[in-house]
């Protein structure tokens, strides 16, 4: 299998589709990352656990309209194409 731009938008498209699918009440806060725990006061820096969930929610915020485009996209073409 070749490495192309189209193994890797589909590599993109996949772990955008992890990222996307996470639950925070369901898988995240059995880990210890729930929303709940990233608690910190004014002017603190927010530690790295809380970056990485805000950067989480970020992404499902944005990407969620987009992302269903791109899947349809892409199973149109892998029906076609093979």
């Amino acid at each position: 299998m070749a490495f192309t731009l189209w193994t890797l938008f589909e590599a993109t498209l996949l772990c955008l589709n992890a990222v996307c699918v996470l639950h925070e009440d369901r898988f995240l806060a059995k880990i210890g990352w729930s929303s709940s725990s990233s608690v910190h006061g004014f002017g603190e820096q927010p530690s790295i656990k809380a970056q990485i969930l805000n950067l989480v929610r970020s992404i499902r915020t944005v990407t969620r309209i987009p992302l269903i485009f791109f899947n349809i996209i892409t199973i149109i073409i892998k029906l076609i194409l093979g």
